[in-house]
């Protein structure tokens, strides 16, 4: 009777590593949004690490959570670096490659609660007068991976965060247009005053 509740037992755990291990060996996730601010202003946003405090949906996790930049202050080779209590955890990113106004790529590393390495990404489109932006994640399924996809739906769960910032990105990219906007036309009328008095 033991020996067939121990063959049982190894039939069950032998099915359920199976499941695992033939689970997708990559991952990619991915939401778009519409936002009413020009490629430019949403692009400058997204190319500085020191303006995403207004709206990543992982800088609220900690409001006391430790961060370090480093680098040039935006575009390729720039850094941020955190480290937070249980939810924010520790990790860094880098910026990669950045082509203005359409595309950022970025190295997403975490530390804690666990150690990856993953390839993160903004492309942007121009959509009437404002911008398409649709924010990627790419990465490797290991076995831990894997086995901890059985019980959390990572699709939803990270897509939720990427829905919840770029509907914050849309309000604070919103008021940046509205600043950009007076600035450039109070040097269109600086300029015209000064041609014109030059004439």
């Amino acid at each position: 009777m033991l020996k067939k509740i121990l063959l049982a037992l190894l039939v069950v755990l032998a099915g359920f590593l199976l499941l695992v291990v033939s689970r997708p060996d990559t991952f990619h996730i991915e939401r778009s949004a519409s936002l009413t601010a020009p490629p430019a202003v949403v692009f400058a946003r997204l190319n500085d690490f020191h303006a995403w405090a207004d709206w990543s949906p992982w800088e609220k996790l900690d409001p006391a959570m430790k961060k370090t930049f480093g680098g040039p202050e935006s575009g390729p080779g720039a850094s941020y670096a955190w480290a937070g209590n249980d939810k924010a955890g520790e990790g860094s990113m880098l910026i990669q490659t950045a082509t203005s106004p359409s595309h950022i790529g970025i190295e997403l590393k975490f530390l804690k609660p666990f150690a990856a390495t993953y390839q993160a990404g903004f492309a942007l489109a121009p959509a009437g007068t404002g911008t398409k932006v649709t924010w990627s994640m790419d990465g490797r399924n290991d076995f831990a991976s894997k086995l901890f996809g059985l019980f959390m739906n990572m699709d939803k769960e990270v897509g939720g965060d990427f829905e919840r910032g770029l509907a914050t990105l849309n309000e604070v990219t919103a008021k940046d247009a509205v600043i950009v906007a007076a600035r450039d036309a109070r040097e269109a009328a600086a300029a015209a005053a000064d041609s014109a008095a030059k004439q």
